[in-house]
Order: C-alpha cells, then structure tokens, then sequence
C-alpha cells in the first residue's frame, strides 16, 4: 500500500501548495467551519479535503476494502469500497489531510499530510496497532524542497526529498541527535495557545533548571522552538534538530479546572498517527508517565505525549518531568494508554 499512499500524498500536496500560490493569506486564513466539534476548519485545509475519499477510492480500495478516519470528513468513518460493511474492512487508515494548518496557511512553516494504517479491530483499533505510516511535507510557496518520510513496522524509516522545480527525488537520511544531554540544544514544552501556557512555562523552567543549573548572566543554557505542528515536531525529532519535547496539554485540565478555565485545543491521534516513523527511527515517544503512547484511532481523544531523541536525554528528563507534574497533582490524569514501554 506504500506506493499508493505516497501518491494520494504527492497529489493533496500539490494540490495545497497550487492553492496557496494562488490565493491571498486573507482567504486561506477564512474560518470555513467553526460551529462543529473538533478543531476549527479554515478554508486552506478544504483544499487539501476534498479529493481525499476519492483518491483512496482510486488508489487503495481497488487493493483491500478499507475504512477511512480523517480530520475534516463526516464524524461517521467512511467504508471503500462504497457499500462494503465496516467489519469487512481489512484495514483502517487514519488521516490528517494538513497537520500544522495555522503555521502553513500564514506562509510561516510548513505543514504536514499524515496517514497510519492498521489492521482493522473496529473501535478498538489503536495507535499501537499502526503498521505503515507515511508523512509528507506541504512545502511554503518560496519553498522548493519538499521531503517525504515513511516507515513499515520493524523494518526501519526511509525519507526522500523532493525538489518541485526540476522533479528529482534524492534519498535522504535523517538522524536524530545522539546529543547526551539538552545544554546548548533545542528542548520544548508545547504552549501553543492560551490556557495553561504559564504552568507549562513554569514546568520548562523547572526542569532546565534542574538538569542544567541556575542560568549564568548572558548565556542561554538550551533553547525553545514552538512548531504548531505535531508532525513537525517529530520531524525535529528525527532530523536531529531538537532533542526533547512534551505536549502536555491535555494533562492540564485539573489545574484549568481549579481556574474556573476550560481546556483549548489539543493534539488527537490523527496528528501523532506517523509517531511508528520517528519510532522506527531511534526517537523514543512515550506517554507521560514513560508508557507506550496510546491511544484509540478516533478524531476526539486528548493525546499528551512525549518525545527524546535517545536515552541519554530520557535519561537526564524524564525523572525531572515526572517530578515536576507530580508537584502539580498532573500525572494521575495521563490522557494516554497504559502499555509499558
């Protein structure tokens, strides 16, 4: 199924960066559906949506009946071919047509098409069960260079790259940093929004502090960068750019609670539905309490999760991490599975 795959990617990117190149930002940014449950849907994410249910029906289930799971489709799975019943779907592919919208729609950074494919156990299918993941790049309009990444479970990651002026398509190796520790590296707590963003700063903070010492006038211990993209930041991850970085979003609602605040947006399995790449590729991704990252292949469910680029760096964290949320009263609400790492 990987070759199909890439080209349903291949053709939503070309078809989002078309968009882009040809409308104004104003237009790009419009809320197109606000009103619905889950995130809001802007018009450059119609872009990339609305040929999705027929390439699949073109590419994939002409080779296995299939159910469909994406951002922005019907909240009812969608069954190819059309007709089949959802039992007898060999597979389920979970979706997310562009990860990183608000990034790529304002022309800052790029955004990402995600896709996880797992054996089909109905409701109860998981992230775990993802067997083949494929993430592809939606380069910026000044952007030539596009790189694609795919990962079949237990047989290592690829990554190509892409240049969309002359077609070549190079091979690429990313590696994530063997760094043994985050000083003078890039080490993020995700505070994309308002809500709890002070907390999260504060457990930033916290944790550099004790793994790096008080901060010496004019020097900078380590470094942040918030990439509004999940997909994003396991590509940091695998590109060796950062060496740690926590969503600890969905854990903060007690703490919103006590606010009289409600949780914003979070991450859902959608966007972490290509963690099996970053896996495959030596990044260790975990939930909060260090379990295997969970979570049912749905569009509603809550996901904190964490990623180290290798275990010296979960190592020298981790235990910072979990002190630093126990502090809070925050560990006892983990939005992920249970399975151990």
């Amino acid at each position: 199924m990987l070759a199909p795959l890439r080209r349903i990617h291949e053709q939503v990117r070309d078809s989002v960066v078309a968009a882009c190149e040809r409308a104004a930002i104003e237009d790009l940014s419009a809320v197109d559906d606000d009103a619905s449950e889950g995130d809001t849907i802007y018009a450059i994410d119609r872009a990339a949506e609305q040929s999705l249910v027929d390439l699949f029906e073109d590419e994939i289930a002409p080779i296995t009946p299939l159910v469909l799971i994406a951002e922005g489709l019907s909240r009812s799975p969608v069954v190819l071919p059309r007709g089949t019943d959802e039992a007898q779907a060999a597979w389920r592919f979970i979706v997310d047509p562009i990860d990183g919208t608000r990034e790529l729609m304002y022309q800052k950074r790029s955004g990402w098409i995600l896709t996880g494919a797992a054996p089909n156990r109905g409701n109860d299918t998981n992230l775990t069960d993802i067997e083949l993941a494929v993430q592809t790049e939606i380069p910026l309009v000044k952007q030539h260079l596009s790189d694609s990444l795919w990962a079949a479970r237990g047989q290592g990651a690829h990554a190509e790259r892409f240049n969309r002026l002359t077609g070549r398509r190079q091979p690429i190796r990313l590696t994530p940093s063997n760094a043994k520790s985050i000083r003078h590296g890039f080490s993020s707590i995700a505070r994309f929004s308002p809500g709890a963003r002070d907390e999260l700063a504060a457990i930033d903070d916290e944790i550099a502090r004790e793994a790096l010492g008080e901060i010496e006038p004019g020097k900078a211990q380590c470094f942040e960068d918030q990439y509004l993209s999940t997909a994003g930041q396991l590509y940091e991850l695998m590109a060796g750019h950062d060496r740690f970085i926590a969503d600890l979003r969905p854990i903060m609602e007690p703490l919103l609670k006590r606010r009289g605040s409600a949780l914003g947006i979070c991450g859902h399995p959608y966007d972490l539905c290509t963690e099996l790449i970053a896996r495959e590729m030596g990044v260790l991704i975990t939930g909060v309490r260090g379990e295997r990252l969970a979570a049912p292949l749905d569009l509603d469910t809550d996901v904190a999760w964490v990623g180290y680029a290798n275990s010296h760096i979960r190592d020298e964290i981790e235990p910072l991490l979990r002190r630093a949320l126990a502090r809070r009263g925050l560990l006892s609400t983990e939005a992920s599975g249970s399975e151990p790492d």
